[in-house]
């Protein structure tokens, strides 16, 4: 609870600012020190989440305030504050739509409220996001990884038993339940089903390779290329792309490609409609003119014209299982070791026919 100026009242310690005479607050240790208030709070705990020496300067600097901390009030702030954060890198995706509404009917039902957070694979606005939750006392954390994650960051909240459950993107080395679709056979299914097709000219658009979706995707592509005696390194590969918009704008480069690809594979459905329609622009049929297949099977690729090829990813399942993971750990359990990755389902439709015959 706020008091008019801002400061906390619930920070659970007190002692005189030296100047009007109030009490000093956590937010005010942390206006000095130049810090958050979560990290002076985790601080005087003791916890692993600050670097040692910045917990000393701290603590050092609170004694020489005469900040007391206050340990019934801190007592307080253990409870169970009934919230889970959920964070990642695109809330305009249809597909963490679906994840969500899945993660919030099961976390409803236990009485959890959901915060999400959409940090743009920024780790600063993740690692922001993620304070400020710790400021609110959230009961668990579901995170699909920002870019830049480092496993020792989650790996610090785990160790100083917060509830994480990662979703989407596995980070190397996080000793936290990770829930996912397996990104690599998804890929591999897709590519199999254009070389099937006929299609020995084969795109590669989008997927940042520095995720796990991104990079595992790309190698099931590369795999299946390679049974088929199809060298990668000779096909369009544009990586980094996400949005439809980037699906719009990469088209040019594909029909300028030589020789040109007679099919592409889309990192997610969000790029496939992008470059769905701009082909149409370009006086390209989607599908006869250049094949096409996506990735999610989001909500309104079957209704497209032409419906998509996309790669089912279990979005409805993956937030149903990590709500159940981090109701676990919140309930108590323990739970580091869990790595579950769910079969993707090929759907087929108007989008990937044979490629026209040479002329």
């Amino acid at each position: 609870m706020r008091d008019g100026s801002g400061s906390d009242r619930s920070a659970g310690g007190d002692g005189d600012d030296g100047r009007s005479g109030r009490r000093l607050r956590l937010g005010d240790l942390a206006m000095q020190l130049g810090v958050s208030t979560a990290t002076v709070s985790l601080a005087l705990r003791n916890s692993p989440l600050v670097a040692a020496e910045t917990r000393e300067r701290i603590k050092e600097h609170a004694r020489k305030a005469g900040y007391i901390y206050n340990r019934s009030a801190a007592a307080l702030r253990t409870a169970r504050s009934n919230m889970v954060g959920i964070a990642v890198h695109d809330i305009l995706n249809p597909y963490f739509a679906e994840v969500f509404r899945a993660l919030e009917d099961q976390l409803g039902r236990e009485q959890q409220v959901v915060l999400i957070c959409n940090h743009r694979d920024d780790v600063s606005r993740q690692r922001s996001f993620v304070d400020t939750l710790l400021q609110h006392r959230i009961d668990g954390l579901v995170l699909c990884a920002s870019v830049g994650t480092e496993a020792e960051e989650v790996n610090a909240l785990v160790d100083a038993g917060i509830p994480v459950t990662l979703i989407c993107r596995d980070v190397t080395g996080v000793r936290a339940p990770v829930v996912r679709g397996d990104d690599f056979l998804g890929g591999l299914m897709l590519t199999r089903h254009l070389i099937g097709q006929g299609h020995r000219r084969i795109a590669m658009v989008g997927g940042r390779r520095a995720t796990s979706a991104g990079r595992e995707r790309n190698l099931g592509w590369k795999q299946a290329l390679g049974e088929a005696g199809i060298d990668a390194a000779g096909q369009v590969d544009i990586p980094e792309l996400m949005t439809q918009a980037d699906g719009r704008d990469v088209v040019p480069t594909l029909l300028a490609a030589d020789p040109r690809p007679s099919a592409v594979f889309a990192f997610n459905d969000l790029v496939a409609y992008g470059i769905l329609s701009a082909l149409r622009r370009h006086g390209v049929e989607p599908g006869p003119g250049m094949a096409l297949g996506g990735y999610d099977d989001t909500d309104g690729a079957d209704s497209r014209l032409p419906s998509l090829t996309s790669v089912w990813n279990a979005p409805e399942v993956i937030g149903a299982r990590a709500a159940s993971l981090i109701l676990r750990q919140i309930g108590g359990e323990r739970v580091t070791d869990e790595h579950i990755l769910i079969p993707p389902e090929l759907r087929i439709r108007e989008s990937t026919p044979p490629p026209p015959p040479e002329s």
